[in-house]
C-alpha cells in the first residue's frame, strides 16, 4: 500500500509539472544547412522544434568547411534542411560522417532552377550548372514553405495542425512582403533598372522583379574574377552610367571598392544574399532581407 501511495504521488507531481519544464526535451530538433533556411524553418516550426543552422549569420556558405561538431549535430537531429541545387557542396560527406541515419529534406524541391550563364555576356567562367540561389523569389520560398511543412509533418505527424497553421500565416505574409517589394521597385526608371554584386546571387530577384544584376565573380564565391570580367564590367559601367555597385554582406569588398574608384559610381550600401545578419543587423530574418534588399535598391537606383 505504502507502494501504491507513493507511485500514485509520483505521477500527480509529474502532471502537476509546468509545461515548459516537460516541453522543451521533447522539442523536434532540425539541423538547416545556412542561416536563411534555419530562418524559415523556425517560422514554420514554430514552438514544436529547435534549429541549428550549420552556416551562421554574415557566414559564406559556398566557402563553409564542416567541423566535427557539425557531423554530431547532424547525428542528433531527427530532421534535416538543405537547400540543394548545388548550394551545399559539403553535404554528402558530412552527412556520411554522421552515420547518414538523419532524413535530409530538400527545401527547393519542385523549383525550375534557373541555368548559370552560359554565354560571353556574362562577366565571369562559370558555364554550366543550376543557379542555387532560389529563394531570391518570394513565389519559391512558397515552395521552400511548404516542403519544410510536410518534411516537419512526416517526422512529427503530432504537430500537423500546427504546422499548417504556421505555414499558412507565414504564407500571408510572403505575400504582403511581395506586393511591398514590387511597389517600392516600381519607382525605379527602367533605363535605371541595372546594379553590380559582387557574385552572381540575384539571378532569380531579377527574373521576379525585373532588376538587372551583373556580377564580377559567378555563382560561388570560393573563385577569383577574372581579368576579363573586371575589364568587362567596368566597360559596362561606364557606357551605360550604371549609377550604383552593392556591397554583400559575405563576399571581400575590396574588389567591388576598386571598381568603383576606377569608374566612379557609387557603393550604394550593402545588400544580403547568402546570410542573414545578427538581431541588430538590418536583415535578421528573411522577411527583412527581402525587404531591406529591395528598399535600398529603390534609393539608389530611383534617381
Amino acid at each position: 500500500m505504502r507502494r501504491l501511495l507513493i507511485c500514485a504521488g509520483l505521477a500527480l507531481l509529474c502532471c502537476g509539472l509546468p509545461a515548459a519544464a516537460q516541453g522543451d526535451s521533447a522539442k523536434i530538433k532540425v539541423v538547416a544547412s545556412f542561416s536563411i533556411l534555419g530562418d524559415l524553418v523556425r517560422n514554420v516550426g514554430g514552438d514544436r522544434v529547435e534549429v541549428a543552422a550549420l552556416v551562421g549569420r554574415n557566414k559564406d556558405a559556398h566557402a563553409f568547411e564542416p567541423s566535427p561538431a557539425d557531423s554530431q549535430r547532424v547525428a542528433g537531429a531527427r530532421l534535416v534542411v538543405v537547400n540543394g541545387l548545388g548550394f551545399e557542396g559539403w553535404l554528402d560527406r558530412l552527412v556520411r560522417a554522421s552515420g547518414g541515419q538523419v532524413p535530409v529534406v530538400v527545401a527547393s524541391a519542385g523549383i525550375r532552377p534557373r541555368a548559370g550563364p552560359v554565354d560571353e555576356t556574362r562577366f565571369h567562367q562559370d558555364r554550366a550548372g543550376a543557379d542555387p540561389h532560389a529563394w531570391q523569389s518570394i513565389a519559391n520560398v512558397r515552395r521552400y514553405v511548404a516542403n519544410i511543412r510536410d518534411a516537419l509533418t512526416k517526422v512529427d505527424p503530432a504537430g500537423k495542425g500546427a504546422y499548417a497553421a504556421n505555414a499558412g500565416a507565414y504564407l500571408t505574409k510572403l505575400d504582403a512582403l511581395e506586393r511591398e517589394i514590387k511597389g517600392a521597385l516600381a519607382r525605379i526608371p527602367a533605363d535605371r533598372r541595372r546594379t553590380i554584386t559582387s557574385h552572381d546571387a540575384f539571378g532569380y530577384f531579377a527574373d521576379a522583379y525585373a532588376v538587372e544584376f551583373l556580377a564580377p565573380e559567378g555563382l560561388s564565391t570560393d573563385a577569383e574574377p577574372s581579368a576579363l570580367a573586371v575589364a568587362r564590367i567596368i566597360r559596362r559601367i561606364r557606357s551605360e552610367k550604371i549609377p550604383a555597385l552593392f556591397l554583400e554582406n559575405t563576399v571581400d569588398p575590396r574588389l567591388l571598392q576598386q571598381i568603383a574608384r576606377e569608374t566612379g559610381a557609387r557603393i550604394g550600401g550593402k545588400l544580403y544574399s547568402d546570410a542573414l545578419t545578427g538581431p541588430d543587423g538590418p536583415a535578421p530574418t528573411y522577411l527583412d532581407m527581402m525587404r531591406h534588399n529591395a528598399q535600398e535598391l529603390a534609393k539608389a537606383l530611383g534617381g
